[in-house]
């Protein structure tokens, strides 16, 4: 098992991109992929919630998507401005975002 470089994707058996080869069945032996889990209380104080990909984190902040997301009332705009910007920032990565509102 070996990781390559192709550009700036890592490749696992210089296949399959790092993030999907865990869901491989001839590479599953050799992979680990543990999620990062962060229990957070949704209470009355919560405005929103952004849920995406690599491809808008390696680009985007926190704070910024918040501040980005908080300017837009409706959620699917809000997750497609996002998205608008990480590919603004040219982000090389899928990007996948939700935005929930809950006020």
């Amino acid at each position: 098992l070996f990781v390559l470089f192709l550009g700036d994707v890592p490749r696992v058996n210089g296949q399959l991109a790092v993030s999907r080869a865990f869901g491989d069945k001839s590479l599953k032996s050799h992979l680990r992929s543990d999620p990062a889990i962060q229990d957070t209380l949704v209470d009355s104080k919560t405005d929103l919630l952004v849920l995406a990909s690599d491809g808008l984190w390696k680009v985007v902040d926190n704070q910024e998507a918040v501040d980005i997301a908080r300017k837009i009332k409706d959620p699917q705009r809000a997750a497609k401005r996002l998205v608008a910007e990480a590919l603004k920032r040219d982000s090389k990565d899928d990007i996948s975002c939700v935005v929930v509102r809950f006020r």
